[in-house]
């Protein structure tokens, strides 16, 4: 259910409640595109079965998903009808149409191709914690994770208001800190995968994959400027994840000391969705504190947020730019 994740912060007291919820999303349920729409979007039941609710709970988690529906015409296929129909033309009237009139044609031509085209659908989960008063979105980006929490936030009329989580460190300085040091945080482990990027300029870039990070290298690419932009992490030997420098966890794997436990999760749940709901969201739960305690904490509401610094050991406070949690 999570494989990406970006993380928000809600006031408890804006949670809202389970049944308010399903009569709000049953007034914006998923309807796919008509013939010549190019998007639509809409909740669907998380459970994946057509006739579920459009709001779980499962242990006092809320689970909602949105199905967004996308179509789009090759612009090859494009290119092709418009230079056809351009040579048309010309060969009829004597002229060749151009600017505004190829725009025009162009629209047409798009217009006309769509109900051919195929769609492309793609589902994001929002799991919302009231008692912790956060919400995880399941995606690795902010716009598509934006797009997911304005729809949200709209069909409860602004009764709540998610935003992003901040820690006092940064990703890309705490990553730095780490690889320095070659010590990992506390209840983490570095793993085999990490990348490296000049911030300006060429944005040269030095990739580690399934690739032992123990190298003095590393420290001196780092002391030549480079910043961290992803690294291969696991959390207690349960769960891995890449952390990326805009705090997005991608690539979640749920390893076997955590899916040693499924089983008696499983027992007691309706379904696997209960059970995955149950086991990612009680994992998640753990280690989300953890994290963010690496990343330096909470930042106080209202903080400055100076210019990034050189990277510094892990634990000293050197830049504040917002992060996001990731785990879809």
């Amino acid at each position: 259910m999570f494989k990406n994740a970006l993380l928000y912060h809600i006031d408890p007291s804006q949670a809202p409640a389970l049944a308010e919820l399903e009569a709000r999303l049953a007034g914006a349920p998923f309807i796919e595109c008509g013939a010549t729409q190019t998007e639509s979007a809409g909740w669907v039941p998380p459970r994946g079965d057509r006739h579920a609710a459009l709001a779980e709970q499962v242990g006092g988690q809320l689970i909602l998903a949105l199905c967004t529906e996308t179509k789009a015409v090759p612009g090859s296929a494009v290119k092709t009808a418009l230079e056809s129909r351009l040579d048309r033309l010309e060969a009829e009237t004597g002229r060749r149409p151009k600017g505004r009139q190829t725009k025009a044609l162009k629209e047409e031509i798009v217009h006309d191709l769509l109900p051919r085209a195929f769609p492309k659908r793609a589902t994001t989960a929002v799991w919302i914690d009231a008692r912790a008063g956060r919400m995880l979105v399941a995606a690795a980006s902010l716009k598509r994770a934006d797009g997911v929490v304005t729809r949200l936030v709209d069909l409860l009329g602004g009764g709540i208001a998610p935003r992003l989580l901040q820690t006092a460190l940064s990703p890309a300085t705490a990553m730095a800190g780490w690889l320095q040091e070659q010590q990992a945080p506390a209840g983490f482990s570095i793993d085999r995968d990490c990348e490296l990027k000049l911030p300006e300029g060429e944005k040269a870039t030095v990739r580690y994959a399934r690739h032992t990070l123990e190298l003095a290298e590393i420290g001196e690419h780092i002391r030549q400027g480079k910043r961290p932009t992803q690294l291969a992490l696991t959390w207690r030997g349960r769960v891995s994840f890449v952390l990326t420098e805009t705090g997005a966890l991608r690539r979640i794997q749920w390893l076997d000391g955590l899916l040693e436990g499924a089983g008696a999760a499983a027992g007691r749940a309706e379904d696997g969705f209960d059970a995955d709901v149950a086991i990612a969201t009680g994992a998640l739960r753990q280690m989300i504190p953890d994290l963010i305690e690496a990343l330096g904490g909470v930042q106080a509401e209202g903080a400055a947020t100076p210019a990034a610094a050189a990277p510094s050991p892990a634990g000293n406070v050197a830049d504040l730019p917002p992060w996001n949690l990731a785990a879809a």
